[in-house]
């Protein structure tokens, strides 16, 4: 009998989700453009404004190249927990939505 996986947190938020908040979140607080972070990534910077809004079923090695450019393990932006902190550079707490 197989069990089902199901992942820990915020029953609403999806995975994709909170790591499209996590995503925006630190490339802001970087001070970095799209262009830039996926410049740094070796992305195209429509694929990062898409991954940010949540649009792509981003690849692993896609996790690895953007946690890398933004010089954070990759699970730091998979965490659920991450889009309810406070953003240092605004001093104000993110929505998951990263606005």
């Amino acid at each position: 009998m197989t069990k089902s996986l199901q992942l820990r947190g915020p029953k609403k938020q999806s995975l994709r989700l909170a790591f499209a908040a996590n995503l925006r979140r630190e490339r802001r607080a970087r001070a970095l453009s799209q262009e830039a972070l996926a410049l740094i990534a070796g992305l195209d910077r429509t694929f990062v404004g898409s991954v940010e809004r949540g649009e792509r079923n981003i690849s692993i090695d896609n996790v690895e190249k953007l946690a890398r450019a933004l010089q954070l393990p990759a699970a730091e932006l998979m965490d659920f927990e991450a889009p309810n902190r406070t953003d240092p550079a605004r001093g104000r707490t993110l929505d998951a939505a990263g606005s």
